[in-house]
């Protein structure tokens, strides 16, 4: 039986998606190093940190909160809830990995924190466990 093989914006659909779901991963991400870093995360300081204006701020906020990612108390900033910390754990978790995956391969820092931060929004499990692998057997 032959194969019908699938249309050409088909392999664009998935990261299409993982550019939907980018934005949200940074915002959790970025929440939970501020509570770490000043045990607070003000719409000001995510403002300041990703260079946009405290409205983007507030959009992206309510979408974390419609999402049940984070709440956001007037004057008091901005938390996430337990499915968001578990998301910014995996975040953080997949940052780390492609950060030392690229290390590893012999990208120079500077390049590797950057690149990393576009890389770790695009990996699927199966590239993140092969990455997981490879460091492995690359620090035995």
């Amino acid at each position: 039986m032959p194969v019908t093989p699938r249309p050409r914006y088909a392999r664009f659909e998935r990261t299409r998606l993982d550019h939907q779901q980018e934005l949200v991963e940074d915002y959790v991400e970025e929440i939970a190093q501020l509570h770490r870093d000043h045990g607070e995360a003000r719409a000001s300081d995510l403002a300041e940190r990703f260079g946009v204006s405290a409205a983007a701020v507030s959009k992206v906020i309510a979408r974390l909160k419609r999402d049940g990612l984070a709440e956001a108390r007037p004057y008091r900033g901005v938390f996430l809830t337990v499915k968001g910390s578990e998301l910014a754990e995996k975040v953080e978790a997949r940052h780390q990995l492609v950060l030392s995956t690229l290390l590893a391969l012999g990208v120079p820092p500077h390049v590797a924190e950057a690149d990393s931060e576009g890389i770790e929004h695009h990996c699927s499990d199966a590239t993140v466990e092969a990455m997981q692998r490879f460091l492995e057997a690359h620090n035995r």
